[in-house]
């Protein structure tokens, strides 16, 4: 979609520099730019690239201010957010006007299926299900019974959503995830030393514009519930257990592992291959470095605190650590 740089500086509140009519028709790399499109820099040593790449507009940061070039400058102080919002503004999803369900899907005559929904090939809608508007349901989903599923959301092939799951707006679903299955709780029988399943009779709730990676895993609540609040990002093949909170704009990168009980506060960042123990409270604005450990029942404070290492600590005590034991390596060989 054309969109003049005029209107692209407004949306994303961005003060231009150059020709406010010339027309923008997509984003790219600053290497396989054309002269339609959009490219940005958020560090200087890369401006002298951008210029000489054949986009035809750049967003940079302050430190393009004063530059005294022919090619159309959009100022900001977050490029890369600037240049986020404006590639939606360029490419913005198209929506159907009438629900369409493919001949090969199943949806019971109980379920409620909002206007301009997409249901693709193979698909199945179970009973008393509710797909919310401009929804699309990606070929060989399963929606379980009662599943509730909002406006806007995308669900990619091969998802599995267990009966009684609620989706919020505007959530993304990545092909293969699974939501809503059942906790892996069990009790012993001291007697025969064998394991009985604990109820799995609880819920998920993903709140609005959460987006879940390709075959993900996210548990229900044991009796309660399993909640991943507004905004979070949860990265491919990332475990979340049963009765867990994961908060707002939380982000776990990939291969993570949750164990049951867990609470992730408020803008939490988890590195990949992040594991954490049952009833651990990770709290609001940690960040947790990659392969990071955290113990059972443990709990970690400390807003824009980097933690890393297993069990994880502060960065710094973790290298003062990794040091101390590279000297008396050292002292030992010799």
């Amino acid at each position: 979609m054309k969109r003049s740089l005029g209107e692209i500086a407004d949306a994303v509140d961005a003060r231009l520099v150059g020709d406010n009519r010339t027309q923008i028709e997509g984003v790219s790399s600053l290497d396989s730019a054309l002269p339609q499109d959009l490219v940005f820099v958020d560090d200087e040593k890369h401006l002298a690239a951008a210029l000489k790449s054949r986009a035809g507009a750049i967003i940079a940061g302050e430190f393009a201010t004063s530059l005294n070039v022919e090619k159309p400058l959009l100022i900001s102080g977050h490029p890369k957010l600037a240049f986020a919002r404006a590639a939606r503004m360029l490419n913005p999803e198209v929506g159907l006007n009438e629900t369409t369900v493919h001949a090969t899907a199943v949806v019971r005559s109980s379920a409620q299926v909002g206007e301009g929904v997409t249901i693709e090939a193979g698909a199945i809608v179970d009973a008393n299900a509710m797909i919310g508007e401009r929804t699309r349901i990606g070929s060989g989903c399963a929606i379980g019974t009662g599943v509730k599923i909002g406006n806007h959301c995308t669900i990619y092939p091969n998802v599995t959503i267990y009966p009684g799951a609620v989706v919020g707006d505007r959530v993304i679903v990545h092909a293969g995830a699974v939501l809503g299955s059942d906790g892996f709780g069990y009790v012993r029988d001291h007697k025969t030393g064998h394991y009985e399943k604990f109820p799995q009779v609880g819920r998920l709730v993903i709140e609005d514009d959460v987006e879940i990676g390709a075959n993900t895993t996210i548990d229900r609540g044991a009796l309660d519930e399993t909640r991943i609040r507004r905004g979070a990002k949860i990265d491919n093949l990332v475990h979340v257990g049963h009765n867990c909170d994961i908060g707002e704009d939380v982000v776990m990168a990939a291969q993570t592992g949750l164990s049951g009980s867990i609470v992730i506060e408020k803008g939490a960042v988890l590195g990949g291959q992040v594991g954490i123990g049952e009833h651990a409270r990770i709290g609001e604005g940690v960040m947790l470095g990659g392969q990071g450990g955290v113990l059972p029942n443990k709990i970690l404070r400390g807003k824009g605190v980097a933690f890393w290492g297993t069990p994880a600590q502060p960065l710094r005590q973790y290298l003062k650590q990794l040091a101390t034991v590279a000297r008396l390596t050292r002292k030992d060989r010799s």
